[in-house]
């Protein structure tokens, strides 16, 4: 039967705390000493969970009703009433010191525990740094449109079109996580869309002209510069990853015994290792690299100096000195090549050329199920690339 308050003022304690229900849920829990304190039991996604109302009689029977249908209607509209309570509770603790910079520690510190790659940590943390400079200093729960604005804007005028908009995007990530943890707050940034200028999409110019491929070939074959960034280019052709997987490569990532080549998940995109199948003309090429590093160094050293990886610009630096204009070939457009060409011969699948490229299926349901690396066929296709190289090559040289 329901609770009444003449029955609730009769409870009397007794040696082991007991409860006694009202309806949905509600009941009231007896304590050997004496008190007596509010407690809702509910169910929400399958587990059960207990919710605290307080000590009767401060919470009178009819508060302690009202507070059960309130949280009952949370749980009909899909909201755990716990949670609900945890985030009022986070809320009501903030001061005026909770500022930007001291949430965007924290979501730097959750990412960290997530396991981000620690480049990813590192271009986020330069992007917050960028951010506090405006806003750092402000209460989150003050942050306005215009507060933000004027943060990026100045970036923006400066001719850094894509890091204004990073920094934009950075604010944003800061002020949900700031809502998620119970702040009362609009995400500022939703309103500045649209108000930088758009970035330009330049795709990374790549060649994919066969003929012209093997001109390029011989160039680089040709190339009197230092000897590290002429093998480090023709690797870069060869195993067609991203410029600075190959620059910061080590040598114990190398098992030339094996011909396999195994990246780091904090190197790459996708932050999962990536294994490379090492053709031989690979192998003859890192045993020509061998002795110009440290054992356990980079395979590509600096060439100022050893213990740091050749500069970002290196390659691209390289190929406008052998006369390659920047519209027609850029590093990071060996792999456009690759995947152009690789795919016109109609001899391998998309699946194997994508897991070359360390892409990740955009499909979730696919992704699911696609779990192996083709690995047979890449080795394959590796061999049948660096010898589709050789040949262009030589025709290129023949033609000369």
């Amino acid at each position: 039967m329901p609770l009444s308050d003449m029955k609730i003022r009769n409870l009397k304690p007794e040696e082991k705390p007991y409860k006694v229900s009202d309806q949905g849920g509600l009941y009231i829990a007896v304590q050997p000493h004496g008190s007596k304190l509010w407690r809702l039991k509910y169910r929400y996604k399958g587990r059960e969970k207990t919710m605290s109302y307080g000590p009767y009689p401060l919470i009178s029977l009819k508060e302690a009703r009202e507070k059960r249908d309130r949280d009952k209607r949370l749980i009909l509209d899909g909201q755990d009433p716990g949670v609900r309570k945890q985030m009022r509770k986070r809320a009501a603790v903030l001061s005026d010191e909770d500022t930007f910079a001291a949430f965007a520690a924290e979501l730097l510190e959750k990412n960290r525990r997530e396991g981000k790659a620690s480049q990813t940590l590192k271009k986020k943390a330069w992007l917050i740094d960028q951010a506090n400079e405006g806003v750092g200093h402000r209460p989150v729960k003050e942050l306005r449109p215009a507060d933000v604005f004027a943060t990026v804007k100045p970036i923006e005028d400066a001719g850094k079109r894509e890091t204004a908009g990073r920094v934009l995007s950075v604010i944003g990530e800061v002020c949900r996580y700031a809502i998620a943890t119970g702040v009362d707050i609009n995400d500022p940034t939703y309103a500045l869309r649209g108000a930088l200028q758009k970035k330009q999409v330049a795709h990374r110019a790549a060649i994919l002209n066969p003929k012209r491929l093997g001109e390029l070939l011989a160039a680089i074959d040709a190339y009197g510069g230092h000897i590290q960034t002429k093998l480090g280019a023709q690797l870069l052709a060869i195993l067609h990853v991203r410029p600075g997987e190959l620059r910061q490569a080590k040598w114990p990532e190398f098992n030339l015994e094996e011909y396999v080549w195994t990246v780091p998940r904090d190197r790459m995109k996708m932050r999962r290792d990536h294994r490379a199948p090492l053709p031989a003309q690979a192998i003859e090429i890192l045993q020509r690299l061998r002795p110009l590093s440290q054992e356990d160094g980079y395979v590509l050293p600096g060439v100022a100096d050893w213990k740091k990886p050749l500069s970002s610009n290196t390659f691209n630096n390289a190929l406008r000195r052998m006369g390659f204009a920047k519209e027609e070939v850029s590093a990071h457009g060996f792999r456009s090549t690759f995947t152009t060409l690789a795919t016109e011969s109609g001899l391998w699948s998309i699946d194997a050329i994508e897991r070359a490229l360390s892409h990740e299926e955009e499909n979730k349901t696919r992704r699911a199920y696609l779990r192996g690396d083709f690995w047979d066929e890449r080795v394959r296709m590796a061999e049948w690339w660096a010898n589709k190289l050789d040949e262009l090559q030589l025709v290129a040289t023949d033609g000369q």
